[in-house]
Order: structure tokens, then C-alpha cells, then sequence
């Protein structure tokens, strides 16, 4: 067999010349990779996972997540944790990094809460979402009322809405089922605020807006206030 038969028939062949020359170029692709990112400084490594992180993060999910053995990432950390602070001349920074319940992540300082508080609220929108006006009125007019006796009248699921009412301040907590442990919602003062009126008993039938002449949610009669 002359060289030139030799080369097809290895090339054909599985894991002939062809395959090995194509896993050398992926490993010289890999080496690469890992040279670059083993050139950026551990420090800023870190820094940019941290920063996207929406929960503490170990030092050995860190470690991992940068190829470093966890005690170069600990000093790394510490390094971190003073520069933010100011430690040695730097500027403190409106954050921190904090270690929590065994992890770390990037935390606003605790002296700026009221000033990320208030810009939260000018952000957040005023007007509430259909679903938000449905299961509002689910509530105002059926209270108490737990999340999956809201959900079962809905028909969807109901708990980032209630969640989203809670943080508005317009429905609260009022108690805790003995029974089932399901929280009961009621809505808040400050919903009677807004809508203008001293107490849900001033709040409109719901029977003649429905085309059927159905009582809907029923009269007011026997609804709570909306005070705990």
C-alpha cells in the first residue's frame, strides 16, 4: 500500500487523521479560552460574578466559577471587602459585600436604605395591572380570603399578585388559619384611602353589572371593614 492509500485509509477510518486534527484544534481552542480569562486578575473576576448574583454565593461555587483554589479566593474576597470599604485610601463605595448565611453577595449599606427605598417607590408604577384590579376586588369584597380561595375564584394563580397588592400596601395580612396555616387577606386603610370612602360598606353592589341578574360576590352585608 503506497503512503497515499495509507493517509486515505486513516482518515476514514474513526479516529483517524481527520478526527484527531479536529479534537487537537478544540483543544488549542479551550487552552486559549483558558488562558485569557486566567490573565484577568481573580479580583475582578469575582467582582463581576458578585455582581450578578441574586443570592450569596460560597467561596467554593466561587472558587469554581473562576478556577481558583478557594483560599486564593478568600484573600481575593478580603481584598474586596476594603477596597469597597475604603480600607487603605480607596473611596467607600454605596455598597458593600457582605458575607450572608454562609455566602457573599453585593448589599447596598444599611445608611442609604431610605434613599434606594424612595427611589423604588418614584419608580414603581401607579397603575396596577388587570389581574392586580381583579384580585384586589376579589378581596375587598370576599375578606378574609386566603391565596387559594382567591386563586380557586380566578382560576389562575394568584401569588405574585397578591404579593405585588402586599407591597402597595393595599391588602395586608389579618390572620392564620389554625387548621391549614393559610394566611387570610384583608385590604388595608390605605385602600380606603385611595378609593375615597369611609368603610367597604360604601363599596357598589356587583349584581347589576352582571348580565345574568347573578348576586356575584353577594351584598357587603357581614364584610369586614378591611381593619385587623
Amino acid at each position: 500500500m503506497t503512503d497515499d492509500a495509507r493517509a486515505a485509509a486513516s482518515s476514514a477510518e474513526p479516529g483517524g487523521a481527520d478526527e484527531v486534527a479536529d479534537a487537537r484544534a478544540v483543544e488549542q481552542e479551550l487552552h486559549a479560552a483558558q488562558g485569557v480569562r486566567t490573565e484577568l486578575p481573580v479580583d475582578r473576576q469575582l467582582e463581576a460574578i458578585l455582581m450578578i448574583a441574586d443570592e450569596p454565593q460560597s467561596l467554593v461555587s466561587l472558587g469554581a466559577a473562576v478556577g481558583a483554589p478557594v483560599p486564593a479566593v478568600r484573600q481575593a474576597i478580603e481584598r474586596l471587602v476594603a477596597d469597597f470599604d475604603g480600607v487603605d485610601g480607596t473611596v467607600r463605595r454605596g455598597f458593600e459585600l457582605r458575607e450572608v448565611g454562609g455566602g457573599w453577595r453585593f448589599y447596598v449599606r444599611r445608611e442609604l436604605d431610605d434613599v434606594v427605598e424612595q427611589f423604588v417607590e418614584a419608580e414603581r408604577p401607579a397603575r396596577l395591572s388587570q389581574a392586580a384590579l381583579e384580585t384586589l376586588a376579589v378581596v375587598a369584597y370576599k375578606q378574609p380570603i386566603t391565596r387559594s380561595q382567591i386563586a380557586s375564584i380566578r382560576a389562575v394563580n394568584v401569588d405574585g399578585v397578591v404579593r405585588t397588592l402586599v407591597a402597595r400596601g393595599l391588602i395586608e395580612e389579618s390572620f392564620t388559619d389554625a387548621e391549614t396555616g393559610a394566611i387570610n387577606y384583608v385590604t388595608s386603610d390605605l385602600l380606603l384611602q385611595q378609593l375615597g370612602i369611609n368603610s367597604l360598606d360604601e363599596l357598589p353592589l356587583i349584581s347589576p353589572l352582571l348580565e345574568d341578574g347573578a348576586d356575584g360576590f353577594g351584598h357587603n352585608e357581614g364584610i369586614p371593614d378591611g381593619r385587623v
